[in-house]
């Protein structure tokens, strides 16, 4: 087991959150470094969910946990995720975004997914997920296709946003 790592989250808008990445081809030390970093930047945060753009990783991974109750207990690994199922119910939820702090909107959502994944050790799964697990691998999912939630809303209000998030980010770069 090597160090982890906390990493810098990427706050939009930077054009690395609005690139599609490539599959990950071959699961190696890297990729499982990377794994265990996403895991504890996420932790830290606070969040329940990460994919590897938001840190400048330009793969397709993404990690979350979304068991409040009991953080660090199952957390899922998911490398070259795809949706191969989702039911026709929608469900509407706030999200926010660890690369939108402080900003949260109402999405709608698949409320029942098939996902399928490879883990950290190269198995491959098809789980379906409900509830908060279904809505955090689509907003995760999004993240690898260049895709953020507030894309769901309004164009006034995405405007809004990443006009917020740009004043944001000059204050973080004076301090």
């Amino acid at each position: 087991m090597t160090a982890m790592t906390l990493r810098p989250i990427l706050i939009h808008p930077d054009p690395r959150l609005r690139k599609t990445v490539p599959r990950i081809d071959a699961i190696d030390a890297d990729v499982r470094k990377l794994a265990e970093d996403m895991l504890e930047t996420m932790y830290d945060a606070p969040g329940i969910g990460l994919a590897a753009p938001q840190i400048g990783a330009m793969q397709r991974i993404f990690v979350m946990d979304c068991d409040r109750d009991h953080p660090g207990t199952k957390p899922m690994v998911c490398i070259n995720p795809e949706i191969t199922w989702e039911n026709d119910m929608v469900v509407t939820s706030e999200e926010g975004c660890l690369s939108i702090p402080d900003y949260y909107a109402e999405v709608d959502r698949s409320e029942v997914i098939r996902l399928k994944f490879l883990d950290i050790d190269g198995k491959e799964h098809e789980e379906e997920l409900d509830g908060q697990w279904s809505i955090c691998a689509q907003h995760e999912l999004d993240h690898l296709n260049g895709k953020l939630f507030i894309d769901y809303l309004g164009a006034v209000r995405r405007q809004m946003v990443t006009r917020k998030m740009q004043k944001l980010k000059k204050e973080l770069a004076r301090s």
